[in-house]
């Protein structure tokens, strides 16, 4: 977890891992290697219950467009607010997933997924669509966390991927 301390959170988050799964079969591994193609569509994502506690899920790539080069650090390709417990479908999408589209040569990305827990309600009006880019570029997980009175991420899990052949697929699908 160290390979994403200090670019998006300041300490490794104390609970470990979430476990997230994606539909055709594959987990996310700490900082393992996934394609696009396999990690396309929304996966299920796990950690221990907290019954009366709301939590935030945020997932990010800090390399874009590149690891070495990174000014559209960080694009957000989810955000999921006022999630009661562990129960991620009865939270507030405030971004709706989109996976993996590291451009070509531009080798590999991280993606990160972290979980927060929140003291209170999060008012939230911002809504971004899967299908759309704006509002996804120069993300900045701390300024939203602080934002929203978060602090420091409770767990976090994350994958690799590069480039391959679903990214242009992927990518028309995505407007403005």
């Amino acid at each position: 977890m160290n390979d994403i301390v200090p670019d998006v959170v300041d300490v490794v988050p104390p609970q470990g891992k979430l476990q997230v799964n994606y539909p055709v079969g594959v987990a996310v591994q700490e900082g393992n290697e996934l394609t696009p193609t396999q990690v396309k569509d929304e996966p299920q994502v796990v950690w221990d219950e907290e019954q009366d506690q709301l939590h935030t899920l945020l997932m990010v790539d800090p390399d874009a467009p590149t690891r070495s080069d990174p000014k559209f650090r960080e694009i957000l390709h989810w955000a999921v607010i006022n999630v009661p417990g562990n129960k991620l479908n009865l939270g507030q999408a405030i971004v709706e997933y989109v996976g993996s589209g590291p451009p070509q040569g531009t080798g590999l990305h991280r993606y990160i997924f972290l979980l927060y827990r929140q003291n209170q309600k999060i008012e939230e009006s911002m809504h971004i669509d899967k299908r759309t880019r704006t509002g996804r570029l120069n993300f900045n997980t701390r300024q939203f966390a602080e934002k929203h009175g978060l602090g420091e991420p409770i767990a976090a899990n994350y994958y690799q991927a590069q480039y391959d052949d679903y990214v242009p697929i992927r990518n028309k699908e995505i407007t403005g």
